[in-house]
């Protein structure tokens, strides 16, 4: 395990023990030893192997020797012991958004209360809107998060889906009997979320295929075992589907089973409307009835060609003019993965995340970028450890001093993810975040405000001068909890105005602004940035999300701040900061 893998550990360990009851200070302990794990500069395999983990100032015997153990064989005989002796059910309450450790110690111990289905039982009957520090709203709230968590149980992140979609299409593609191969519905058109997968394969030689996929390791249940259909069921809960057609016919049936069902809708319109038929099997004259004679095609281009159309890719697919704009030749130009040139909003150990700065930028030249930026916390965010104004001082003087060394090809921006206050004021003073090379702007308390109230906020925070970018827009969490409520027609007008960026948040559990709204902004001339709020390094890879959301959101290179060079980048930094000098080079 490393370091990050630890402190998660750590972390686990303190929630189970409030959970318990435990002593706070015990409990303060592991969540301090955590913290004090995810910021430490030293070699974590240097320390153990020296014996030197003891030295360091917050680490008693009894945490050093449980990191060493985890460390050294990658498990805790102390935290399996500590996940045994917590109710599952106690766990499993984690899961409803809005409740804590706290709350779950409390309503068991007064209660008795251990399992989701009682936890319910006793909010309906008023049992929890009884308890001391409780009341009606707190039960009501629960209420709602579990109805919350039993209908996002349905669905999937994308980004988590896709893991388990990529080896399994490998997979397909390397049997011998397949002809063609490819996952398909949301999946593949990319939607935030997925039900299940979907894969389709062109063969004459169903059988050996259908066995493969029914013994994969990971399937917990086999729901379904035919002939050219099977179905599977993992640990995770997400089903996967396998459709194996005659390989003349699997460009038609990964057409349909792509979907969207708005879209198909159209395309058999439109295929009408031609004297043709069009379905999973082929494309007819509507009056034969024998789909041997349907047209032959190499691809999905040809697909579309057949209806005289240009191709049409999966992410735009949703019924939202996506015909018309190929009928007419207005389809847009999409972003590639390979234009995104940098990124802004990430943290580093000075605030919540895991790595160091050097780390950060070590990992951002491995990714070939020409830049990438600094976005700590601020202060009001106390729980991530938020910077003062002498801390971010400090950091920028950093920043500077590892530019100015030349031990890095990429360039490192000096910035910060600033808390718009409750009342729409930003959390630093502000000549010190006009020190900056950039303000990523972003909600993270107060968020039960009433739309009017918070769009308000949101447009205040717009309107500061040091405002470069507006961050996680909505603050939805995927799965697990609603964004605030707000008017985006009118933040976004505010950002235009203003000349602020409305970044494409995407951590893979955010995914904020929402590709819905951005083919009208764009079209009015709103510029994103796509920001994978990175926490740790491997987070740098959630820029791929983020492309998924531009592309649906009809994006391309012109749309996207950070497809700029590093030039064009300082130069428009420069714009809002002409007092600072390292931006004129």
């Amino acid at each position: 395990m490393n370091k990050s893998d630890i402190a998660d550990v750590l972390n686990e360990i303190a929630t189970l023990l409030e959970i318990k009851g435990e002593n706070p200070f015990k409990i303060r302990a592991y969540q301090n030893g955590a913290r004090k794990l995810e910021t430490l500069e030293e070699d974590l395999g240097e320390l153990v192997a020296a014996d030197k983990l003891k030295e360091v100032a917050g680490f008693g015997d009894a945490l050093v020797q449980k990191i060493t153990e985890l460390y050294q064989t990658g498990s805790l005989e102390f935290f399996e012991k500590l996940k045994d002796s917590v109710e599952p059910g106690l766990v499993s309450m984690l899961e409803i958004p809005g409740l804590g450790a706290k709350k779950i110690k409390a309503m068991h111990k007064e209660l008795g209360i251990s399992s989701i289905e009682e936890l319910k039982a006793a909010c309906e009957s008023g049992a929890v809107a009884g308890l001391k520090g409780f009341g009606k709203k707190t039960a009501e709230k629960i209420l709602a998060g579990i109805e919350n968590r039993e209908a996002y149980g349905k669905r999937h992140l994308w980004w988590d889906a896709f893991a388990v979609a990529k080896p399994i299409l490998e997979g397909l593609q390397a049997l011998p009997e397949v002809v063609e191969a490819s996952h398909a519905g949301s999946l593949r058109r990319k939607r935030e979320t997925v039900g299940d997968l979907d894969f389709i394969v062109g063969s004459k030689e169903p059988k050996p295929i259908m066995d493969w996929f029914v013994a994969q390791e990971g399937v917990k249940e086999v729901t379904a075992h035919g002939e050219t259909k099977s179905s599977v069921r993992f640990e995770s809960g997400l089903q996967a589907d396998l459709r194996v057609v005659p390989p003349e016919q699997f460009f038609f049936a990964l057409h349909h089973f792509t979907g969207s069902k708005d879209h198909n809708v159209a395309m058999r319109q439109r295929a009408l409307a031609r004297g043709m038929s069009l379905s999973e099997w082929g494309l007819k004259p509507v009056d034969d009835e024998d789909f041997s004679n349907s047209k032959v095609i190499a691809s999905e281009a040809e697909l579309f060609k057949c209806l005289d159309l240009e191709y049409i890719v999966p992410e735009l697919r949703e019924g939202a003019g996506e015909i018309e704009a190929s009928e007419s030749g207005k389809l847009p130009e999409l972003l590639k993965p390979e234009s995104i040139r940098g990124v802004f909003h990430n943290h580093t150990t000075a605030s919540d995340g895991r790595c160091s700065l050097e780390e950060m930028t070590e990992a951002a030249q491995a990714k070939g970028w020409d830049y990438w930026g600094t976005a700590d916390h601020s202060k009001a965010s106390f729980q991530a450890n938020g910077l003062d104004d002498a801390r971010v001082l400090e950091q920028i003087a950093q920043v500077v001093a590892l530019n100015e060394s030349g031990r890095f090809s990429t360039h490192v921006f000096c910035g910060i993810e600033c808390d718009i206050l409750g009342d729409g004021s930003l959390d630093l003073e502000e000549s010190t975040l006009m020190e900056l090379d950039y303000v990523v702007s972003s909600v993270h308390i107060s968020m039960t405000q009433p739309e009017n109230e918070m769009t308000r906020r949101l447009i205040k925070a717009i309107e500061h001068p040091a405002t470069t970018m507006l961050g996680h827009l909505t603050g939805r969490i995927l799965l697990k909890r609603e964004g605030y409520k707000l008017d985006v027609a009118k933040v976004v007008d505010a950002a235009i105005a203003n000349g602020v960026i409305l970044e494409i948040n995407a951590n893979p559990r955010r995914l904020d602004m929402d590709w819905r709204f951005w083919r009208r902004a764009a079209e009015k001339g709103l510029m994103t940035s796509i920001n994978p709020d990175a926490h740790r390094a491997e987070h740098f890879d959630f820029v791929e999300a983020g492309v998924n959301v531009a592309r649906k959101g009809w994006l391309g290179e012109a749309n996207v701040f950070n497809a700029l060079s590093l030039a064009e980048v300082k130069q428009a930094f420069a714009k809002r900061r002409p007092n600072l000098s390292r931006l004129q080079a």
